[in-house]
């Protein structure tokens, strides 16, 4: 077993963090925030905009059963990476695009998926999605963030926003959920 670390924003943290404990070869999801010089910012801190962080996942997986590039794939998959600082509803630099590599195999990972988008046209328009290379603390979120979705599954944004994000990569990944 060879344990990594991938850590991502795609807009709220509730949609892929719900996504990602679903993937066999996935051990630990926690969701967070990465990207701002503040330490340990909390979830207010956050929702001004002010601090830089972005909400993100940070996602352990053994890459002997899934791989980084299946990670990026179900991302870029789950959100919309040519909407700067914005996903749907959810405006501000907290809500950006972006990949937090770990090391430079990730970097080049994701630089030639992005790439890739690029070439196939698989977006009507650029992708924005920051590729982040040097080490970023991450912060994990507070509990009550933890597997939200599983926890709150009336709540209003988990019907209107994650709940259909699910759905959709279940249908999508079927291949890669846990059995």
């Amino acid at each position: 077993m060879t344990m990594e670390k991938a850590v991502l924003g795609g807009g709220c943290f509730w949609c892929l963090d719900a996504a990602f404990r679903e993937l066999r070869g996935v051990t630990d999801v926690q969701s967070g925030y990465a990207g701002g010089p503040r330490p340990n910012p909390s979830y207010e801190q956050i929702c001004s905009g002010a601090t830089g962080h972005a909400e993100v996942v940070a996602i352990t997986f053994d890459n002997s059963v899934i791989a980084f590039r299946d990670l990026l794939g179900i991302f870029f998959a789950l959100h919309d990476p040519t909407t700067l600082n914005r996903q749907g509803h959810d405006i501000g630099t907290q809500y950006r695009s972006v990949v937090f590599c770990q090391d430079a195999g990730q970097a080049r990972v994701t630089r030639e998926m992005i790439a890739e988008l690029e070439r196939d046209r698989v977006y009507a328009a650029p992708v924005v999605t920051a590729v982040v290379e040097h080490d970023t603390p991450f912060w994990p979120a507070e509990d009550y963030h933890q597997d939200f979705f599983t926890r709150n599954p009336g709540q209003g944004y988990c019907q209107a926003v994650v709940a259909p994000k699910v759905a959709k990569f279940r249908q999508k990944f079927a291949a890669l959920r846990k059995a």
